[in-house]
């Protein structure tokens, strides 16, 4: 069997593959392969352990029903055709709760940095803009005893919220089309509608899936509706946001400031007005970039690939509802 790896990927589930018998086509190069790249190689292997700079769409997954198995370098899979993949037979698995920590730390580590602007500040010392001490100048907020609303209290946002809750004694208010029992039970937490987590939360953090419908399920109604003081954290999704709206938002004073590790489009352009703002944070879709989330990841997607090549029950399936 062999499998393709169409990204550069660490080799902890490289290696396990291989030791499982499997044959592994790994690309090294730094930068992806092209679309017309993939889909060649692609008809030369039996399993492709993708990743999300690929789009596996429709025209993709018909044009390679010969696969056995699209096992995914992610929790997040928005970008293969599921419906397509399911109409062929073709299993799709992911890499579920590998980066829940190293995501939960960049959305905190996020949220702090807006609220005391610290990128803004390293950006003026950078400058040459550090002279003399001014009282009233670039004044943050504390967090201390702040309402935060989770959109999408899964494995992440609840991790997301065990810190906020830990650190600064925050009321949790989440926004879910489930009950988070575990959350209500260890931190408090409550269920409320989106249009309540808008109004009463100080902060508000994204953790959902993309679908069609959170697609920019924060656009400019939502940002009128939070508080003038609110921050938005985004580490799910960039299309999550509707990022012009965000920038009006930002500009307007409909919220206080923004922290993102996901934007629309990626990559960000180094002339987007959100790099420039002063109380806006944003990382590289940097989420699950530790050394062991990575690992974890790789091992996890591969372990769905050498369950499938021995007949036994893959781990991280992906089902459609």
């Amino acid at each position: 069997m062999k499998v393709l790896v169409p990204l550069n990927i660490p080799d902890a589930g490289i290696e396990l593959m291989k030791k499982a018998g499997l044959e592994v086509t790994k690309w090294t190069e730094d930068l992806p392969m092209t679309n017309q790249q993939l889909n060649q190689a692609t008809k030369q292997h039996d399993a492709l352990l993708s990743t999300g700079n690929y789009s596996i769409d429709e025209a993709f997954i018909k044009d390679n029903r010969h696969l056995k198995i699209i096992s995914q370098f992610a929790v997040g899979y928005d970008n293969i055709d599921l419906k397509t993949a399911t109409e062929l037979g073709i299993p799709v698995a992911n890499a579920p709760n590998a980066m829940t920590d190293a995501t939960a730390d960049i959305a905190f580590a996020l949220l702090l940095a807006v609220s005391r602007k610290m990128c803004y500040m390293h950006k003026k010392i950078d400058k040459g803009e550090w002279s003399h001490f001014r009282p009233q100048a670039h004044l943050g907020i504390e967090l201390k005893n702040k309402t935060v609303g989770i959109f999408g209290l899964g494995r992440i946002g609840l991790e997301f919220a065990k810190r906020c809750k830990g650190a600064y004694g925050m009321k949790i208010l989440y926004c879910n089309r489930t009950d988070n029992d575990k959350a209500e039970k260890e931190l408090g937490a409550t269920k409320v509608s989106f249009e309540d987590l808008l109004k009463y939360s100080d902060i508000i953090s994204a953790h959902c899936a993309l679908t069609e419908e959170t697609t920019h399920k924060f656009d400019m109604s939502a940002f009128n509706s939070m508080k003038e003081s609110a921050i938005f954290i985004n580490t799910s999704r960039g299309p999550v946001h509707h990022e012009m709206d965000l920038i009006n938002a930002l500009k307007t004073k409909h919220i206080w400031g923004a922290g993102l590790d996901v934007t629309d489009p990626e990559p960000m352009k180094s002339n987007n007005p959100l790099l420039t703002m002063e109380n806006v944070a944003v990382t590289p879709h940097i989420g699950s970039a530790t050394v062991e989330a990575r690992n974890r990841m790789s091992i996890y997607a591969a372990s769905n690939i050498i369950a499938l090549y021995k007949g036994e029950k893959i781990p991280y399936q992906v089902h459609t509802s």
